[in-house]
């Protein structure tokens, strides 16, 4: 035996718990079926949606994506009303990344069936924020802030940390083939370039605001991280780099100050070197 072999055996284990924490218990099965099933995909092998979705800089990305949603009022008290994120966090996760894989690999029938059952669901979300404002998950428009935030965040996260980052060319190709799913799931007016995207999340300016809910989602997600303590210093190092990432206006609302450039490069730095660890975990894994 090298020590080569317990540096490999940890880096299977370790990749293995990661993956499971983020695929959920039954992510073994769900991966077999998403990747081995036979049938023909919405998006091809070498499509651009497929390089950012398969990338860990997804992990930056998911942090970045729930702390601007939660700017939304309507989305935030959606999601303070009728889900059990604090509760069950990994649960939560491990749907959003299923949902996620099967959409972008999974065969179109299982594509169509995860959108269905969301829809589903959305039909169930409604309520009144506690300004008086009625909503509903499956408003258009709400639905068109929740992606806009999500692909847009995804696309930062890839552009900085990345294995392959974009060309402008597939930054748009990658906009315009998860639009699809954007409308599937019912959003309108879905961007389907780069600047699109960003364009639609100034557009919704106006109504963005850190609510109560929205200061406690970020404190539960930065300060208060449901990840074991031997798990910390990377869930706050990619925390950190989601934050830096944010524009300036959002970081502000959310109270979460700018500490100036040197903080900001460490921030960078960090990401890099704890998405390079995901990566490397999770290529560490055997095949199946």
């Amino acid at each position: 035996m090298t020590l080569v072999d317990p540096v490999r055996r940890w880096r299977a284990r370790s990749g293995e718990a990661l993956f499971l924490r983020v695929a959920g218990p039954h992510g073994h099965r769900s991966r077999e079926r998403i990747h081995r099933r036979p049938g023909p995909r919405w998006f091809e092998p070498d499509a651009a949606i497929r390089d950012v979705h398969g990338d860990a800089s997804m992990f930056v990305g998911g942090l970045r994506s729930l702390l601007l949603q939660s700017l939304h009022p309507a989305a935030m008290a959606g999601v303070a009303s009728h889900s059990d994120f604090r509760q069950d966090p990994w649960g939560r996760l491990a749907g959003t990344s299923t949902f996620l894989a099967t959409t972008v690999f999974g065969t179109a029938d299982d594509a169509q069936a995860a959108v269905d059952a969301i829809r589903t669901i959305h039909d169930r979300v409604r309520g009144v924020t506690p300004d008086g404002i009625a909503y509903a998950a499956s408003d258009p428009d709400l639905l068109r802030w929740v992606h806009v935030a999500e692909i847009e965040s995804f696309l930062v996260a890839h552009t900085r940390y990345g294995a392959r980052p974009l060309t402008p060319a597939r930054a748009d190709e990658y906009a315009a083939q998860a639009a699809r799913i954007g409308r599937a799931l019912g959003a309108v007016d879905v961007p389907e370039t780069a600047a699109g995207l960003r364009d639609a999340i100034e557009g919704y300016r106006p109504v963005l605001r850190a609510t109560p809910a929205a200061l406690d989602a970020a404190q539960f997600l930065l300060r208060e991280p449901p990840v074991p303590r031997t798990l910390r210093p990377g869930y706050t190092a990619l925390g950190a780099a989601a934050v830096e990432s944010l524009p300036d206006w959002a970081r502000t609302a959310l109270g979460l100050p700018d500490r100036g450039r040197v903080a900001r490069a460490a921030a960078r730095a960090s990401g890099h070197v704890a998405t390079r660890a995901v990566r490397w975990l999770l290529a560490g894994q055997p095949e199946g």
